[in-house]
């Protein structure tokens, strides 16, 4: 992978560029929406292609227990199976190992899950992770790593750090030793991890730059901790990271944490709020954040945002989304979830933009100006 670098902001950390994939050429910062099970909750593929959505996140580890990596395998991969043509991200599990915590116990050699689903017992390894990320066939592949909670002891985030370094020595040594079977090149991200320890984080850092990744994630944060700790950390790592490969912040965000997550030099994001609090029926303006579900929008004839392109504000307005939500109509959470992703992609455009304008700076400021308090709420689980 290539990353090239095309601006940076002449106020903050803020950069623009590009890297290429088999399925296209990712324009940096972006966006990825959330699709866990191969797909974004109630969107198909071509909806998320006409409001310019770049590049989906999907989960190994709930790809390989349901349908399974050999079934995506044989259809050709996860983009032949699902339809989605453009860039594919896959975590490798590792965030199931802090997120499923009754469900596993982890050793130096891997992880062993309790299958949600079923009760069956797996046990994933760094080698595992690899192999299940080649069969579906993902452009962006991440190694196995062990998240630690907030609060966390300095000794068991020192456990944790170390630990994530030999399972991504592992996994680029899979990687290395392996072909893609689709024919097509991947790319394999290291994942720095830490907690709110300065020290860790520089050294993990450090380490995993020494090994020359393709891409460097940011892991093990927005889990707890406060947002000046998260932004500290995110500070922090990347400084430590080259210029020439993409940083990626994982699980981030709310659109404010995003904005000052880019200024910090980020430049990939994902997150599950856009998808999940739409199908609540939260909705994402320039204005600030509504609940469509609300009684004011009950004869507000308005869109959701005059200035949103997407098909729910150019085609219906506040009071009939509303009426479908009090109706449990499937189309009221397909049109917030539309509409909110939209506005992401738009909010990660225009900084883009601004970036290259060199006006990033006060851009930022002026719109969290714009949007605050209103999306410094926290958002519906």
């Amino acid at each position: 992978m290539q990353y090239t670098l095309e601006k940076t902001d002449m106020q903050t950390k803020a950069r623009a560029g590009f890297f290429e994939t088999a399925h296209g050429v990712i324009q940096t910062p972006v966006f990825m929406p959330v699709g866990t099970q191969g797909t974004v909750k109630g969107m198909s593929p071509d909806e998320l292609e006409d409001i310019n959505v770049q590049m989906i996140l999907g989960n190994t580890y709930h790809l390989f227990l349901r349908p399974g990596d050999d079934l995506v395998r044989e259809a050709g991969g996860l983009h032949a199976f699902s339809g989605w043509r453009r860039p594919i991200l896959t975590d490798s599990g590792g965030y199931q190992v802090f997120s499923l915590a009754t469900l596993r116990k982890v050793t130096d050699e891997g992880v062993r899950f309790q299958s949600h689903i079923d009760g069956s017992h797996h046990v994933f390894t760094p080698e595992k992770a690899i192999d299940i990320q080649r069969n579906l066939g993902t452009d962006v592949m991440m190694v196995l790593d062990e998240c630690v909670g907030y609060p966390s002891t300095l000794a068991d985030a020192t456990k944790a750090h170390e630990r994530t370094l030999r399972w991504a020595e592992r996994c680029q040594v899979r990687f290395t030793q392996t072909e893609p079977p689709h024919g097509l090149p991947q790319s394999l991200f290291a994942i720095v991890q830490g907690s709110v320890f300065d020290s860790i984080r520089r050294s993990s850092a450090e380490s995993l730059v020494a090994a020359d990744f393709d891409g460097y994630a940011i892991g093990g944060l927005a889990v707890g901790e406060p947002r000046s700790a998260m932004l500290e950390m995110t500070d922090l790592c990347t400084d430590s990271l080259p210029e020439s490969k993409p940083r990626y912040l994982m699980g981030v965000g709310k659109p404010h944490d995003i904005l000052d997550s880019i200024a910090l030099g980020v430049d990939m994001f994902d997150c599950v709020i856009p998808t999940r609090n739409g199908r609540n029926g939260t909705v994402y303006t320039w204005q600030g954040k509504m609940n469509i579900r609300n009684q004011q929008y009950e004869h507000d004839f308005l869109p959701i945002d005059k200035t949103c392109p997407c098909p729910a504000c150019q085609t219906f307005s506040r009071a009939y989304i509303r009426h479908l939500f009090q109706a449990n109509e499937i189309l009221g959470l397909r049109l917030a979830t539309l509409h909110n992703l939209c506005f992401y992609t738009q909010l990660i455009e225009k900084a883009r933009k601004a970036i290259l304008d060199n006006q990033f700076g006060q851009w930022k400021q002026s719109i969290i100006e714009q949007l605050t308090p209103s999306f410094e709420e926290a958002s519906i689980d």
